[in-house]
């Protein structure tokens, strides 16, 4: 099982950098720092489905839970991806005994 939490780490790793990366190009390209938040990117994925969960988010949540839910969606999307997969990797590293 831990072998899928470390594939799963290194994958949100590879693709924080890979967010990063992109924003730096867009960056230089345009002369001004853009950092893409999750909700950027995820509405450039689709579309649809973010403003679906954004209405479920609405309707279901009680009190200061949207607030929160989109704090979160206006957060880096590199720097999320890179600190879960980071806290991924680290509790679920290979274990070496000493002998």
């Amino acid at each position: 099982m831990s072998v899928v939490f470390r594939l799963i780490a290194l994958v949100l790793i590879v693709a924080a950098l890979m967010l990063l990366g992109a924003d730096v190009v867009t960056s230089l390209q345009h002369h001004e720092i853009t950092v893409r938040s999750i909700g950027d990117i995820w509405g450039l994925i689709n579309p649809a489905s973010l403003a679906a969960f954004k209405s479920w988010v609405e309707a279901s949540l009680p009190g200061p839970v949207p607030g929160w839910v989109y704090a979160l969606l206006s957060m880096w999307s590199w720097g999320v991806l890179g600190v879960l997969g980071v806290i991924l990797a680290f509790l679920f590293g290979r274990r070496y005994s000493e002998a």
